[in-house]
């Protein structure tokens, strides 16, 4: 290849790479934030509560944390990323990720502390129906993530993320350059399938005070949502490598996408 054609590939590796990283950490970020909220799917859709009785007192409703709704998105991020960069590329932005959420937290968790102005409080109160409300109490719950949390997240994150890059490489020697859909599929439903259930365990089971039945339920339904919506965004991965080829010319996106794959399994 001539010099001025890999500086102009580069370039574009480069920018592909800043476009693909601000998508993962914005949402990756909004998902940590977020997941403080656990919500009911039937009551949000007008539906009674499912009640699914399972294996004697295990009760299964579809109540998820918020944060699944977007993670996604992170999720086929990841697999674009390590398609065309490689675990290095995904390992890097996961560790950079990670870095900047426990960064946030600890400043969510700071402001939490600032004094509230008492015109705010006043304003405030009372709410609709004319009931007291403390709006500087209120905001401090919803942000002010404790340990447990910060720890379950954090862990649940890079865990996922380095179990999403292994699956994915070791599925693509076996498949080559095609079956994107398996490795993009096979690799997230492992990887949540232990994200789901760790970041409830360490957050609200060790940290808080859920019972096992309750992360059961709630894990059940994340990782049934989130392998679900994963095998019907499948067709988001066709339509990004489209137009990713076309940025980068079909000849240049198959040398970089076997240029990731050499990096190896391990």
């Amino acid at each position: 290849m001539k010099a001025g054609n890999t500086t102009d590939l580069n370039r574009k590796k480069r920018n592909l790479f800043i476009v693909l990283s601000g998508i993962f950490l914005t949402n990756a970020l909004l998902a940590e934030i977020l997941g403080v909220k656990i919500f009911s799917a039937e009551s949000t859709l007008g539906f009674e509560p499912a009640q699914i009785k399972l294996f004697g007192d295990f009760v299964l409703d579809f109540n998820l944390t918020a944060g699944v709704i977007i993670w996604p998105i992170v999720f086929v991020t990841t697999d674009i990323i390590n398609e065309y960069f490689g675990k290095k590329g995904v390992r890097r932005i996961s560790f950079l990720t990670a870095l900047f959420i426990l960064y946030s937290f600890f400043v969510i968790y700071a402001v939490t502390k600032l004094a509230p102005a008492e015109f705010w409080l006043n304003v405030n109160t009372p709410d609709p129906d004319g009931n007291n409300f403390d709006i500087n109490y209120a905001y401090s719950v919803i942000f002010q993530q404790g340990l447990g949390i910060i720890i379950g997240s954090l862990t649940a994150f890079l865990i996922g993320q380095f179990l999403d890059v292994l699956v994915f490489q070791h599925l693509r020697k076996y498949t080559g350059s095609g079956k994107i859909w398996l490795r993009a599929t096979g690799s997230t439903l492992v990887s949540q399938l232990i994200d789901s259930f760790v970041v409830l365990w360490i957050a609200f089971y060790l940290f808080g005070n859920w019972s096992m039945t309750q992360v059961l339920s709630v894990g059940v339904i994340n990782y049934i949502y989130k392998g679900g919506l994963a095998i019907l965004l499948t067709p988001l991965l066709y339509v990004a490598h489209y137009f990713i080829d076309q940025y980068l010319g079909k000849e240049n996106s198959e040398l970089v996408t076997e240029e990731a794959a050499g990096q190896g399994f391990f």
